[in-house]
C-alpha cells in the first residue's frame, strides 16, 4: 500500500477502541478486522483523543448518511475512499444500492473481509480521474461520502471530482470533511497521519470558491464533535476533549460541509 493509503488504519483503530468501550459508535465489523490486521499504530495515531474524534466523525457521517437515505430511498450511496470501513453495515436505513469506491489495493484487502451482494458492491477508482466517476453506476439521485479523502486531493482535483459528479447524477448529495489552508499547513508538522509517512495535504480556502461554476450549494456546515457525543464521555475526557477538540481552535483547521445540487 501506499503511505496514503495506509492511512485508512488509523480510523480503524480509533472505531475499533471506541466500539469496545460501548460508547459513541458500535462497530463490531471494526473491532474483528482490526484483531486481524493489527497494523503498527504508533505516536499521535494511537492517542485515545484521536480514537474520540475519529469515533465521532465516523458516527456524524452515519447520521447523515441515515437522515439522506430516509429522504431519498431509491438514490444511489457512494462512498468514496471507503478504506476498510463498515458504514454499508452501521446505517440503519435501507438501500437500493451501494458502491464502496478506493484504490485496487485498498479493494483488494477489502474483500478479505466484505462480500459484494445485490445491492453492495465494490469499485475501483481514483478519485482524481474523471473518467473513472463516469464508468460507475447511473442514478437520478446519489448520496456521495467524502470522508477523510479531500485533503489528499488538490485544489483542482477536488474542484474536478465535484464537476464530473454533477455531470454524471442528476441529484447530488454530499458530506465532505475538509482542512482549511491553516490545517493543511499545520499538517506538515503535527499530524497523526505523518505516523505513516504522509506529509502532503491540501485545504480548502474557501469552499465557495472551490464549488464556482457548479451547481452544486453549500447546504449546512455540520460539527465534527456534536455536544450529543461529546456527552457519552466522562470525567476528564468529557471536559479536556470538548475545549481541545471541540473548541474554537478545531474549526480554523478542519471543517465539515454538506453540498447539493441547486
Amino acid at each position: 500500500m501506499t503511505e496514503v493509503n495506509k492511512t485508512l488504519y488509523i480510523p480503524l483503530f480509533g472505531k475499533a477502541q471506541v466500539s469496545r468501550k460501548n460508547i459513541i459508535l458500535h462497530d463490531k465489523k471494526a473491532e474483528e478486522i482490526w484483531d486481524k490486521e493489527a497494523f503498527p499504530i504508533t505516536g499521535e495515531a494511537k492517542s485515545k483523543w484521536l480514537t474520540y474524534f475519529m469515533a465521532m466523525r465516523a458516527k456524524v457521517f452515519d447520521d447523515w448518511t441515515d437522515s439522506m437515505l430516509k429522504r431519498n430511498k431509491n438514490a444511489l450511496v457512494l462512498h468514496i475512499g471507503c478504506g476498510l470501513d463498515s458504514r454499508c453495515i452501521r446505517v440503519k436505513e435501507k438501500y437500493t444500492e451501494w458502491i464502496d469506491a478506493d484504490f485496487s489495493d485498498v479493494l483488494l484487502q477489502r474483500k478479505q473481509y466484505y462480500e459484494e451482494t445485490a445491492n453492495y458492491h465494490m469499485a475501483v477508482i481514483d478519485a482524481s480521474k474523471a473518467d473513472d466517476i463516469m464508468k460507475l453506476p447511473d442514478s437520478s439521485e446519489v448520496i456521495v461520502i467524502l470522508e477523510g479523502i479531500s485533503m489528499y486531493l488538490s485544489d483542482n482535483e477536488l474542484k474536478a471530482l465535484l464537476s464530473v459528479l454533477q455531470k454524471k447524477y442528476g441529484i447530488v448529495r454530499l458530506l465532505m470533511d475538509v482542512y482549511t489552508e491553516f490545517g493543511a499547513k499545520m499538517s506538515k508538522y503535527k499530524n497523526p497521519i505523518n505516523e505513516v509517512g504522509v506529509t502532503k495535504v491540501y485545504g480548502v480556502a474557501d469552499i465557495e470558491q472551490l464549488i464556482a461554476g457548479t451547481k452544486i450549494k453549500v447546504r449546512a456546515e455540520h460539527s465534527l464533535t456534536p455536544d450529543v457525543l461529546i456527552n457519552e464521555l466522562k470525567g476528564f475526557d468529557k471536559s479536556f476533549f470538548r475545549t481541545v477538540y471541540a473548541g474554537k481552535m478545531t474549526g480554523k483547521i478542519y471543517r465539515l460541509y454538506e453540498l447539493e445540487t441547486a
